[in-house]
């Protein structure tokens, strides 16, 4: 593995960190309180579900600890780094068989254009007009679509949702991994452009790892007190993105350089 690819597993990190605050929330977020409530861990002081309650210590700790969903979040981190290492298995496995180098420059190209493209739309949440030459109005319908999609998928999952502990938790993390997300397409774009099954496992591990703290948050306090951590997550959303092309921009030059 190139020594560079860490920087890059740490910019996904830190994309899945603040990407979980500005935009997993709101697609992830209403599973999570569907779990923490089925796991009896749901404040009745909280409106909208959060696990803060009155109590004792041990009242306390045992309603933390279901609002963390530890067996769910180890399946969709599961489920991001084996797409992360099929992925790159997959770049890398179409440079042996044909010697085309630029297929993994491609990728990464690719991964450079999604992390823009998200940046541009992040800065479209303060100039409307930039969001519309971005096509950002139609980022409200790709959300319904994922909705929609998170519907149909959690259907034949709603025994999984009855019971969301230990395997039945860690399936349902392992399937809801699966749903589209364009944050989830430019980690995936990158690590097909690493060309490395463990580099792609390591990068999609560290990007499912970010998003713990803004899905811990929302299971803990519940989705509507997030939404000051939302506001600023916006803010650094589009600097975050510009950095992330430019580092998977960095790599391309480099392998064409290579």
């Amino acid at each position: 593995m190139d020594a560079t690819i860490w920087p890059l597993a740490t910019a996904m990190f830190t994309t899945g960190l603040l990407g979980g605050m500005s935009h997993c929330a709101g697609m992830c977020g209403p599973f999570v309180l569907a779990q923490v409530s089925a796991r009896g861990a749901v404040a009745p002081n909280v409106p909208d579900g959060g696990a803060l309650a009155m109590g004792g210590p041990p009242v306390m700790l045992a309603r933390l600890r279901g609002a963390m969903l530890l067996p769910y979040h180890l399946g969709r981190i599961t489920t991001y780094a084996f797409l992360g290492g099929m992925a790159a298995a997959t770049g890398g496995t179409a440079v042996r068989a044909t010697g085309f180098h630029w297929l993994l420059i491609l990728a990464l190209g690719l991964a450079t254009l999604l992390f823009l493209r998200q940046g541009l739309m992040g800065l479209g949440e303060f100039w409307p007009l930039l969001r519309r030459l971005t096509g950002g109005g139609g980022e409200g319908r790709a959300g319904g679509v994922g909705a929609r999609l998170g519907a149909a998928l959690a259907a034949p999952l709603r025994p999984l949702f009855a019971q969301p502990t230990g395997i039945n938790g860690l399936a349902l993390g392992m399937a809801l991994g699966f749903l589209p997300c364009g944050l989830l397409y430019a980690a995936l774009a990158s690590a097909m452009g690493i060309g490395d099954p463990v580099a792609g496992i390591a990068m999609m591990a560290g990007f499912g790892a970010g998003t713990l703290p803004a899905l811990w948050l929302i299971g803990i306090i519940g989705q509507t007190a997030s939404q000051q951590w939302r506001r600023l997550a916006r803010l650094l959303m589009p600097p975050l993105m510009f950095f992330n092309a430019f580092m998977v921009a960095r790599m391309a030059a480099h392998l064409w350089g290579g």
